[in-house]
């Protein structure tokens, strides 16, 4: 997947924004909240995950887990670790659990989301 390919598909989820963080890190956020992390190239992906994904994806060796958010189920990937679909499946996936992780009143204050 192309950094424009990514950054197109994480924007393309409602209510998303992305910020440069940490070194010019694009930081992509819903609600102030974030749900995928990649490098300037796009070389690095990080982004959040279930329990079940997490344990699967670092088992298989398709990712390793993301320094410093490991421990909140976070892996690390390169673009060439998964298809193209499975890694826009994956970071849709990490929007949804942020998303539902938001309070009520939030969720509803953000653009409908049917995943």
């Amino acid at each position: 997947m192309t950094p424009a390919a990514f950054r197109k598909h994480a924007l393309s989820l409602p209510g998303t924004e992305c910020a440069e963080q940490w070194d010019n890190n694009q930081v992509y956020k819903i609600a102030g909240r974030m749900f995928a992390v990649t490098d300037r190239g796009c070389t690095k992906i990080s982004f959040k995950c279930s329990d079940q994904a997490f344990h699967v994806l670092t088992e298989s060796g398709a990712a390793i887990p993301a320094p410093y958010l490991a421990r909140a189920k976070w892996v690390r990937v390169t673009p060439d670790d998964l298809p193209a679909a499975e890694l826009r499946g994956r970071v849709t996936q990490a929007y949804a659990i942020v998303r539902a992780g938001l309070t009520k009143k939030v969720q509803a204050g953000l653009p409908p989301f049917i995943g």
